[in-house]
């Protein structure tokens, strides 16, 4: 399994989290857009999102989540 990184930029740790948002402009209700975020980042990528208005949620990343190689 590959680890997950982080989306803030220029980071290269282990995601750990999911910001899980959209932009009600853009998509429909239903849709999810997904940020990955460690542990450093993730107020601050929430904080970005929420002033938005676009956050919708976050969740731990789990074993199901990560990718296989």
């Amino acid at each position: 399994m590959e680890d997950l990184q982080c989306s803030a930029k220029g980071c290269r740790s282990r995601a750990v989290w999911q910001l899980l948002w959209n932009n009600p402009k853009l998509h429909t209700p239903d849709r999810r857009k997904i940020w990955l975020a460690c542990d450093e980042h993730r107020a601050s990528l929430s904080e970005f999102l929420g002033v938005r208005g676009f956050l919708r949620e976050t969740t731990p990343i789990d074993a199901r989540d990560r990718l296989e190689e």
